[in-house]
C-alpha cells in the first residue's frame, strides 16, 4: 500500500481586506483630507458609519437570536470573556507605560480590549475546527448587540481623558449614529431582508468600503495633527509582542475555562473562537466618534491584532480539526459535518 504524501503546511492566511486597510493608511499618510477635504471626508465618514449599523441591524436575524437563547451559559462565558477578562488585561497593561507602550498606544490597547467579539470569523473558524456553528453564530451576535452600549461605558469609565473626550455628548452621538441605525434595520427587516440576503456580496462590498473610508479619515486626521511622529519602529514591536500574549492569555483562558466550567468539546471551540476575538469592523466606527482626531492613533493596535488573531485563529482550528480526525482514526466517532454559513 503506497503512503500519501505529507501535505505541505499552508502558507498564513494574509487577508486581502487588511491590505486594503494598509493601502488605505498608506494613502492617508500620502494624501491626507484636510481644510475643506476634512470636511468633506467627516461628513462622509459619519454617514457611512450610521449606514455600516443599519445593515448589521437588517442582516440579524431575531429568530436566530431567540433561538440562541437557551445556550444561555455559554453566551455569558462568552461575554465574560469579552467584556471583563479582557478589559482586564487592558488595565493590566498600564503596567507596560512607559517601558514598553506610550500612553497614546496603551490608551488604543486597552481600546481594542473593549470592543465586541467577531461574528464572521469566530463562525468560519469554529465550522473549520467542528465546533458548535449555531451557538457561534449566537455568541457573535449577541457580542455585537452588548458591544453598542457596553464598549461606551467601558470606555467612558476606564479610559477617562485619555479616550479624546468621553462625555455625556459623546454617548449621545453614539446612540444617534450607532444604535439608532441598528434599531432602524431590525424593524426594516422584514420588508428588506430578502433584498439584502439577495445581494449580499454588493453589500458586503459597500460595508466594507465603508470601514475604509473611516480608517482614511481617521487617520488624515491623525496625520494633520502630528500623532504618528510618536510612534517608532521599536514601539511598533514592543505593541506587536504585548498583543501576542494577549492573544494567548485569552485562547488559553477561553480553552481551559470552558473545560472548567463543564462545557464539551464542540462549545468550548465555539467559546474559545467567539472569546477570544475582537471586532475590527465594530471598533473602527466607534473610535472615529469617540477619539476624535486621535482615532488614528487609537485604532492602530486594533488594526495590528485583528490581523495576528486572523492568522493564528486558522492555524488553530486547521490544529483541532485534525486532532479530531486522529481520534477519530482511533475508533471514536467524528461529530456531525458543522453547518456551513453563507
Amino acid at each position: 500500500m503506497s503512503r500519501r504524501k505529507p501535505q505541505p503546511p499552508s502558507r498564513l492566511p494574509i487577508d486581502p481586506y487588511i491590505l486594503a486597510l494598509i493601502g488605505t493608511v498608506v494613502l492617508a499618510a500620502l494624501l491626507p483630507a484636510a481644510g475643506a477635504a476634512a470636511d468633506v471626508a467627516g461628513g462622509a465618514c459619519t454617514g457611512a458609519v450610521a449606514f455600516l449599523f443599519f445593515l448589521y441591524g437588517a442582516r440579524l436575524s431575531t429568530a436566530e437570536a431567540l433561538d440562541g437563547v437557551r445556550h444561555w451559559r455559554l453566551h455569558l462565558t462568552v461575554l465574560a470573556c469579552t467584556f471583563v477578562a479582557f478589559p482586564l488585561l487592558g488595565l493590566a497593561s498600564e503596567g507596560l507605560v512607559p517601558y514598553v507602550l506610550t500612553p497614546q498606544l496603551q490608551s488604543g490597547f486597552l481600546f481594542l480590549c473593549l470592543v465586541p467579539s467577531t461574528i464572521q470569523s469566530s463562525i468560519a473558524f469554529t465550522s473549520i475546527a467542528r465546533g458548535n456553528v449555531p451557538a457561534a453564530i449566537c455568541a457573535g451576535s449577541f457580542s455585537s448587540i452588548a458591544g453598542i452600549f457596553v464598549t461606551p461605558l467601558l470606555a467612558a469609565a476606564l479610559l477617562g481623558n485619555s479616550g479624546g473626550g468621553f462625555s455625556a455628548d459623546a454617548l449621545l452621538r453614539i446612540g444617534v449614529q450607532l444604535l439608532l441605525p441598528f434599531v432602524a434595520g431590525q424593524l426594516l427587516r422584514r420588508w428588506i431582508g430578502g433584498f439584502i440576503a439577495r445581494h449580499k456580496k454588493i453589500l458586503g462590498l459597500v460595508d466594507r468600503g465603508s470601514i475604509l473610508l473611516v480608517v482614511y479619515t481617521a487617520f488624515s486626521e491623525g496625520m494633520v495633527a502630528g500623532i504618528w511622529r510618536q510612534v517608532t519602529p521599536a514601539r511598533l514591536g514592543a505593541l506587536l509582542g504585548a498583543e501576542a500574549v494577549l492573544l494567548a492569555l485569552m485562547l488559553t483562558l477561553s480553552w481551559y475555562g470552558a473545560k472548567r466550567l463543564g462545557f464539551g468539546r464542540e462549545d468550548r471551540i465555539a467559546i474559545q473562537f467567539a472569546g477570544s476575538k475582537k471586532s475590527l469592523a465594530s471598533g473602527l466606527p466607534m473610535a472615529s466618534v469617540l477619539f476624535g482626531a486621535q482615532a488614528g492613533l487609537a485604532v492602530l493596535p486594533l488594526m495590528l491584532f485583528h490581523q495576528m488573531q486572523l492568522m493564528v485563529c486558522a492555524v488553530l482550528a486547521k490544529r483541532r480539526a485534525r486532532d479530531l480526525r486522529e481520534t477519530a482514526a482511533d475508533g471514536a466517532a467524528l461529530p456531525a459535518a458543522p453547518v456551513t454559513v453563507a
